[in-house]
């Protein structure tokens, strides 16, 4: 089953009622441009209980939105280590795919997947879709009408002591498929990609300032765990266009900074807002200037599910959608090579690639009713 013969509002279901779930289902849920029909899980109860809190009017197991037939988009929220296999089985099942971060957890999964959904004629969207918000928009737009003439280079922070004072399970985050690469950078490396173009080398180092830490709150306050993967990571990124990239991620550091990204150009410099949310402003200082002049943003600061949306809407317009499996793809790479980078002490290609986007209109409006029409039944 593809979207070919529908019409109207776009049909979805959700695979995974955990904590993230909320935050889709309460935006999708106020989207007159779909329609979310049912909500699965490993643990039915759950699924029927998030259902139940967000008036969706059916839910069941994963087999059961699968086999839904009003359901043209199926969300996968599971943990990561199953997103392959999960969105393996939605492709299979002829309905379109959006998956929340990362798209795979192995390249070669991801490769496998895209090619998959090729083959079956379906569309694969990933998270982080953040920069789709009116925030990290308003920035692409900027950079390209010209402002800050030729792009040639950027820098991206992200610095904080770690996540062990405030969380009250953190063991996670220091180990493998963690650490600030893998739980941080997608945000930032999403977004310089969207505004420099695909990577096609890595350079990296890392490091460790403590091998062990101590959880800071919650029941299990004043337990050790070990950390086992680099806490402070700095990567260099070649693109394909030419510029280059300066990237810092630590959980190392006692100062904090969150949501550094400018990207320098031949007249100017542009300030990003923090790429891990919808909103904020944008900065412009000329070349030489003393002083930066705001960029407000316009556009939607709707929340997670705004790309679902616009990959919903780009369905039933057959253009192509903006946050693409693709690109998802490409980010996965870019944090592998980082990674094989900081092991190895050697520079890292990037083989993958992507067709650039443009950014989305500043009119774009969640909750207009664009789509009209009959939608398949529920």
């Amino acid at each position: 089953m593809t979207s070919q013969n529908f019409a109207g509002p776009v049909g979805v279901g959700l695979i995974g009622a955990g904590t993230i779930s909320a935050e889709y289902l309460k935006n999708l849920t106020s989207f007159p441009d779909v329609v979310v029909h049912i909500v699965g899980d490993l643990f039915p109860e759950a699924a029927a209980q998030r259902a139940e809190e967000f008036g969706v009017p059916a839910s069941g197991t994963a087999q059961d939105v699968l086999d839904h037939p009003g359901v043209e988009i199926v969300i996968n929220l599971t943990i990561p280590t199953a997103h392959a296999e999960v969105s393996r089985s939605i492709v299979a099942a002829g309905k379109h795919v959006w998956t929340e971060k990362p798209i795979t957890t192995e390249p070669a999964d991801a490769k496998a997947l895209l090619e998959a959904a090729d083959a079956a004629g379906v569309r694969v969207g990933g998270a982080p879709d953040t920069v789709l918000g009116a925030g990290i928009q308003t920035a692409l737009r900027t950079l390209r009408d010209g402002s800050i003439g030729a792009p040639a280079s950027a820098l991206t922070l992200f610095q904080t002591p770690g996540p062990e004072d405030w969380h009250p399970n953190p063991a996670f985050l220091f180990q493998e498929g963690a650490g600030p690469l893998y739980d941080i950078a997608p945000y930032y490396a999403t977004t310089l990609v969207l505004a420099l173009g695909p990577v096609t080398r890595v350079s990296a180092v890392g490091s460790r300032a403590r091998q062990q830490r101590t959880i800071g709150s919650g029941p299990k306050a004043g337990e050790v765990f070990d950390v086992t993967v680099p806490t402070q990571v700095a990567a260099l990124l070649s693109f394909a266009s030419g510029q280059n990239a300066t990237v810092l991620l630590s959980f190392d550091s006692p100062h904090k900074r969150a949501g550094f990204v400018e990207v320098y150009g031949t007249e100017a410099t542009l300030a990003f807002p923090d790429p891990n949310v919808f909103e904020g402003d944008s900065a412009l200082t000329a070349y030489r200037g003393e002083s930066a002049s705001p960029v407000p943003a316009t556009g939607a600061t709707t929340g997670r599910g705004l790309g679902v949306l616009e990959m919903a809407r780009a369905i039933r317009a057959g253009v192509p959608h903006r946050a693409q499996g693709e690109i998802a793809a490409h980010v996965l790479d870019v944090m592998v090579a980082i990674e094989t980078a900081i092991s190895e002490g050697s520079i890292i290609d990037v083989d993958s690639t992507f067709t650039e986007v443009e950014p989305m209109p500043a009119d774009f409006d969640p909750h207009a009713t664009t789509l009209t029409g009959v939608p398949a039944a529920s």
